[in-house]
Protein backbone atom coordinates (compact mmCIF):
# COMPACT_ATOMS: atom_id res chain seq x y z
CA UNK A 1 0.00 0.00 0.00
CA UNK A 2 1.25 3.30 -0.93
CA UNK A 3 0.88 6.45 2.10
CA UNK A 4 -2.52 7.57 1.32
CA UNK A 5 -3.87 4.02 0.98
CA UNK A 6 -2.85 3.30 4.27
CA UNK A 7 -4.43 6.57 5.39
CA UNK A 8 -7.94 5.87 3.69
CA UNK A 9 -7.44 2.61 4.75
CA UNK A 10 -6.98 3.19 8.44
CA UNK A 11 -9.74 1.86 10.39
CA UNK A 12 -10.94 1.43 14.34
CA UNK A 13 -11.39 -2.18 14.36
CA UNK A 14 -12.71 -3.95 17.86
CA UNK A 15 -13.21 -7.44 16.18
CA UNK A 16 -10.36 -10.29 15.94
CA UNK A 17 -9.55 -13.02 14.63
CA UNK A 18 -7.44 -15.67 16.35
CA UNK A 19 -4.12 -14.87 14.64
CA UNK A 20 -0.26 -14.55 15.68
CA UNK A 21 1.70 -11.42 15.13
CA UNK A 22 5.45 -12.04 14.37
CA UNK A 23 7.98 -10.47 16.88
CA UNK A 24 9.40 -8.74 14.07
CA UNK A 25 6.02 -7.26 13.35
CA UNK A 26 5.66 -5.71 15.95
CA UNK A 27 9.86 -3.89 16.33
CA UNK A 28 8.46 -2.64 12.85
CA UNK A 29 5.42 -0.88 14.37
CA UNK A 30 6.84 0.22 17.57
CA UNK A 31 10.20 1.76 15.08
CA UNK A 32 7.56 3.46 13.31
CA UNK A 33 6.12 4.80 16.32
CA UNK A 34 9.36 5.85 16.84
CA UNK A 35 10.21 7.89 14.18
CA UNK A 36 7.43 10.58 15.43
CA UNK A 37 8.08 14.12 16.10
CA UNK A 38 8.69 14.71 19.94
CA UNK A 39 8.62 17.89 22.01
CA UNK A 40 12.11 17.66 23.80
CA UNK A 41 14.31 15.39 20.88
CA UNK A 42 15.10 12.88 23.43
CA UNK A 43 12.30 10.76 22.44
CA UNK A 44 12.10 9.32 26.31
CA UNK A 45 9.09 6.56 25.02
CA UNK A 46 8.65 2.97 26.62
CA UNK A 47 6.60 0.29 25.07
CA UNK A 48 5.18 -3.26 26.92
CA UNK A 49 4.24 -5.66 24.42
CA UNK A 50 1.77 -8.13 25.97
CA UNK A 51 0.96 -11.51 24.79
CA UNK A 52 0.27 -13.51 27.43
CA UNK A 53 -3.20 -14.02 28.31
CA UNK A 54 -2.51 -14.24 32.29
CA UNK A 55 -1.07 -11.01 32.35
CA UNK A 56 -3.56 -9.70 29.61
CA UNK A 57 -6.20 -10.69 31.80
CA UNK A 58 -5.10 -9.31 35.18
CA UNK A 59 -4.46 -5.68 33.27
CA UNK A 60 -7.99 -5.41 31.70
CA UNK A 61 -10.03 -6.81 34.71
CA UNK A 62 -10.95 -3.36 35.83
CA UNK A 63 -13.12 -3.20 32.07
CA UNK A 64 -16.54 -4.41 32.65
CA UNK A 65 -16.68 -7.86 30.67
CA UNK A 66 -20.45 -7.28 29.34
CA UNK A 67 -22.73 -4.15 29.67
CA UNK A 68 -26.31 -4.29 28.17
CA UNK A 69 -28.07 -1.91 25.51
CA UNK A 70 -29.96 -0.24 28.27
CA UNK A 71 -26.77 0.66 29.96
CA UNK A 72 -25.27 1.62 26.78
CA UNK A 73 -28.08 3.88 25.63
CA UNK A 74 -27.82 5.34 29.30
CA UNK A 75 -24.26 6.21 28.82
CA UNK A 76 -25.06 8.18 25.79
CA UNK A 77 -28.32 9.91 26.94
CA UNK A 78 -26.09 11.30 30.06
CA UNK A 79 -23.21 12.28 27.63
CA UNK A 80 -25.78 13.89 25.29
CA UNK A 81 -24.52 12.30 22.14
CA UNK A 82 -27.81 13.24 19.78
CA UNK A 83 -25.86 12.39 16.23
CA UNK A 84 -26.78 9.07 14.71
CA UNK A 85 -23.47 8.65 12.99
CA UNK A 86 -21.69 9.10 16.75
CA UNK A 87 -24.50 6.66 18.75
CA UNK A 88 -23.85 4.10 16.07
CA UNK A 89 -19.73 4.38 17.10
CA UNK A 90 -20.42 4.24 20.90
CA UNK A 91 -22.87 1.30 20.73
CA UNK A 92 -20.51 -0.76 18.33
CA UNK A 93 -17.50 0.28 20.70
CA UNK A 94 -18.79 0.41 24.59
CA UNK A 95 -19.94 -3.27 24.50
CA UNK A 96 -16.86 -4.42 22.87
CA UNK A 97 -14.21 -2.81 25.33
CA UNK A 98 -13.15 -5.84 27.33
CA UNK A 99 -13.31 -8.45 24.71
CA UNK A 100 -11.33 -6.74 21.74
CA UNK A 101 -8.42 -6.71 24.11
CA UNK A 102 -9.20 -9.76 25.09
CA UNK A 103 -9.61 -11.77 21.97
CA UNK A 104 -6.40 -9.39 20.29
CA UNK A 105 -3.15 -10.98 18.85
CA UNK A 106 -1.18 -8.45 21.27
CA UNK A 107 -1.60 -5.73 23.35
CA UNK A 108 0.61 -1.88 23.11
CA UNK A 109 1.12 -0.18 26.08
CA UNK A 110 2.90 3.06 25.12
CA UNK A 111 5.06 4.54 27.76
CA UNK A 112 6.20 8.75 28.09
CA UNK A 113 8.18 10.32 30.57
CA UNK A 114 6.06 12.95 32.36
CA UNK A 115 7.75 15.75 33.91
CA UNK A 116 4.51 17.76 35.04
CA UNK A 117 1.22 16.89 36.96
CA UNK A 118 -0.27 15.66 33.76
CA UNK A 119 -3.92 16.59 34.89
CA UNK A 120 -3.11 20.26 36.45
CA UNK A 121 -0.90 21.75 33.81
CA UNK A 122 0.35 25.18 34.86
CA UNK A 123 0.39 25.76 30.90
CA UNK A 124 -0.36 24.03 27.03
CA UNK A 125 3.26 23.31 27.12
CA UNK A 126 3.26 21.22 30.21
CA UNK A 127 1.31 19.07 28.23
CA UNK A 128 4.04 18.62 24.97
CA UNK A 129 5.00 15.41 26.29
CA UNK A 130 1.43 14.00 25.93
CA UNK A 131 1.20 15.35 22.65
CA UNK A 132 4.13 14.22 21.20
CA UNK A 133 3.32 10.37 22.11
CA UNK A 134 0.14 10.73 20.24
CA UNK A 135 2.44 11.73 17.23
CA UNK A 136 3.69 8.23 18.07
CA UNK A 137 0.71 6.48 18.14
CA UNK A 138 -0.83 7.85 15.05
CA UNK A 139 2.16 6.81 13.70
CA UNK A 140 1.93 2.93 15.12
CA UNK A 141 -1.36 3.35 13.91
CA UNK A 142 -0.30 3.53 10.31
CA UNK A 143 2.12 0.88 10.15
CA UNK A 144 -0.14 -1.21 12.20
CA UNK A 145 -2.60 -0.60 9.02
CA UNK A 146 0.44 -1.14 6.27
CA UNK A 147 1.35 -4.74 8.06
CA UNK A 148 -1.95 -5.69 7.19
CA UNK A 149 -3.49 -5.88 11.06
CA UNK A 150 -6.27 -3.76 12.57
CA UNK A 151 -5.97 -1.65 16.24
CA UNK A 152 -8.56 -0.12 18.51
CA UNK A 153 -7.26 2.00 21.57
CA UNK A 154 -8.88 2.53 24.74
CA UNK A 155 -7.61 5.51 27.19
CA UNK A 156 -7.68 4.55 31.10
CA UNK A 157 -10.76 5.47 33.15
CA UNK A 158 -11.28 5.55 36.96
CA UNK A 159 -8.29 3.19 38.42
CA UNK A 160 -7.25 1.56 35.35
CA UNK A 161 -3.76 3.09 35.16
CA UNK A 162 -3.23 2.44 38.57
CA UNK A 163 -4.17 -1.13 38.07
CA UNK A 164 -1.99 -1.26 34.70
CA UNK A 165 1.58 0.43 36.99
CA UNK A 166 0.85 -2.43 39.42
CA UNK A 167 0.36 -5.15 37.11
CA UNK A 168 3.26 -4.41 34.68
CA UNK A 169 5.54 -2.70 37.08
CA UNK A 170 6.56 0.97 35.02
CA UNK A 171 8.16 3.45 36.86
CA UNK A 172 5.95 6.18 38.98
CA UNK A 173 7.39 8.88 36.20
CA UNK A 174 5.98 7.50 33.65
CA UNK A 175 2.26 7.58 31.78
CA UNK A 176 0.40 5.27 29.94
CA UNK A 177 -1.75 7.39 27.76
CA UNK A 178 -4.15 4.60 26.24
CA UNK A 179 -4.36 0.78 25.64
CA UNK A 180 -3.80 -0.68 22.09
CA UNK A 181 -5.25 -3.78 20.78
CA UNK A 182 -3.48 -5.27 17.28
CA UNK A 183 -4.89 -7.86 15.81
CA UNK A 184 -6.16 -9.10 12.03
CA UNK A 185 -9.60 -8.36 11.73
CA UNK A 186 -12.16 -11.06 12.00
CA UNK A 187 -14.15 -11.78 8.88
CA UNK A 188 -17.81 -9.79 7.82
CA UNK A 189 -16.99 -7.04 10.05
CA UNK A 190 -19.83 -4.53 9.98
CA UNK A 191 -18.16 -1.37 9.25
CA UNK A 192 -18.93 1.78 11.38
CA UNK A 193 -19.53 4.62 8.76
CA UNK A 194 -17.45 7.37 9.61
CA UNK A 195 -18.91 11.21 10.16
CA UNK A 196 -18.45 12.42 6.74
CA UNK A 197 -17.24 16.10 6.01
CA UNK A 198 -17.05 18.48 3.43
CA UNK A 199 -13.31 19.70 2.92
CA UNK A 200 -14.54 23.09 2.20
CA UNK A 201 -16.02 23.42 5.22
CA UNK A 202 -12.96 22.92 7.56
CA UNK A 203 -10.67 24.92 5.72
CA UNK A 204 -9.66 28.79 6.32
CA UNK A 205 -7.25 30.41 3.95
CA UNK A 206 -5.59 32.93 5.74
CA UNK A 207 -8.34 33.85 8.46
CA UNK A 208 -11.59 31.72 9.58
Amino acid sequence: MNFYEVINKRRTIRDFKNAPIEDETISRIIEAGMKAPTNDHMRDWHFIVIRDKKVLLKLIDKIPMKISDEEVNAILKDWNLNDTCQQDMYKNAIPKQYRMFAEASCVIIPLFKQKNDILHPDNLSHLNGLASIWCCIENMFLAITAEGYASALRIPLGDEENRARSVLNYPNDYFMPCFIAVGKPAENINEIKQKEYSLHEVIHNDVW
